[in-house]
């Protein structure tokens, strides 16, 4: 039987603040929609293939597909798959690598939205990201596009991205989407090598295109990310108070990916400010309580592979021999990840688990197990 602590009511959480010296996002969520069983978000992976050599790169992309990865029939059956789930349908994301590489996307797009499921798009910022590609994109339907910049100059976003000229692509697909009137989100990369440029980059953001959302995804060591550097908790803590200082001045709205443990800080930080529950219910942040790895997000790998997000990479299953919504539902690693009360350790005594639950991908790149505590949390909880 779940406690009291595993609803979504924020009246039902403690007040606890946050520790004193340590200075997602949709539209549709709702507290009563059942993440249990019924996902906000699919990634789909449609290949392996990218023209660029990200240092983090969760894929460990290369120039080629890989020689299994889903066919167009198998695609399909994919979207399908995602179509029969309940409504709202969940909304998909084309990821990879990168999604320009599939000869079939436009027609896959098509399919996409003929079946009444609603697509985003996180190209890779290559030549071959034109205004006439984008166009063509919005044309066939695109809801939004993703694009990522992990620095404020050419040097630093490049340093990370390891191709020289993306910077420049980035910004001219940027200011494209704009100008053909496509929502961007812009995803930038938390780690040490990047934490310092972060005011800078946000700067940048709200000087040289408009931006519907900036995400910080706070890195995680999978892939080629093991070869960079996570920020400390503490300097972790800090960075989360100064996102909650944006978000309420920023032009774009400000969120965090795989950092749920933002949404505690920005909730003792509206109870500080003397706001009520039904104030909070209604802020941005507030439609992320609740959604991690594997609870409102799942992910389907280029070779049909079904995780619980793109970086908790444990294959629960196959869309060539499963089916989605059983693999979601009924799968033991999606039933556990549904159930914050059984994360180990601080995360499982957390006051905060409901509405945040930590980094299963993190916590299980640390310690190889998906239901243990999130070590970058620097938060300790009250004492049961």
């Amino acid at each position: 039987m779940s406690s009291p602590t595993s609803s979504l009511d924020i009246r039902t959480i403690p007040t606890t603040p946050t520790r004193q010296g340590h200075p997602s996002t949709h539209p549709h969520h709702s507290a009563n929609h059942d993440y249990s069983s019924q996902p906000m978000l699919v990634y789909w992976e449609m290949t392996q293939a990218c023209g660029l050599a990200c240092r983090h790169c969760r894929a460990e992309a290369v120039s080629t597909p890989h020689p299994d990865e889903l066919s167009y029939e198998e695609g399909r059956s994919l979207l399908r798959q995602i179509a029969a789930f309940n409504k709202p349908t969940p909304h998909l994301v084309f990821t990879g690598g990168d999604p320009l590489r599939r000869t079939d996307l436009f027609d896959l797009l098509d399919y996409a939205r003929s079946l009444g499921i609603n697509v985003s798009i996180t190209p890779s910022a290559t030549s071959d990201l034109t205004l006439d590609v984008m166009a063509r994109l919005r044309d066939h339907g695109i809801d939004s596009f993703g694009l990522s910049l992990d620095g404020s100059t050419a040097a630093r976003h490049e340093a990370v991205r390891g191709v020289e000229g993306c910077f420049d692509w980035t910004i001219a697909a940027a200011k494209n989407a704009a100008s053909l009137g496509v929502p961007i989100q812009i995803n930038t990369l938390v780690a040490e090598e990047t934490v310092d440029d972060i005011p800078a980059i946000y700067e940048l953001l709200k000087s040289n295109f408009p931006v519907m959302r900036w995400s910080l995804f706070f890195l995680i060591e999978v892939g080629r990310g093991k070869v960079l550097q996570p920020i400390s908790s503490e300097r972790g803590e800090q960075l989360m108070n100064w996102i909650y200082d944006q978000s309420k001045v920023a032009p774009f709205a400000v969120a965090t990916t795989e950092a749920p443990s933002y949404r505690r800080v920005a909730l003792s930080r509206m109870r500080e400010a003397g706001m009520v529950a039904a104030e909070i219910e209604r802020t941005p942040v507030y439609r992320g309580f609740g959604i991690r790895d594997g609870h409102g997000i799942m992910f389907i790998s280029n070779q049909g592979d079904i995780c619980p997000a793109g970086f908790l990479p444990l294959a629960t299953g196959n869309v060539r021999t499963d089916q989605l919504q059983d693999v979601y539902r009924n799968a033991p690693m999606f039933q556990a990840l549904h159930n914050p009360n059984l994360f180990k350790g601080k995360c499982g005594r957390c006051e905060y688990r409901a509405l945040c639950g930590g980094s299963r991908a993190r916590a299980f790149a640390a310690t190889g197990d998906a239901l243990a505590s999130d070590p970058f949390c620097h938060y300790e909880p009250a004492v049961h």
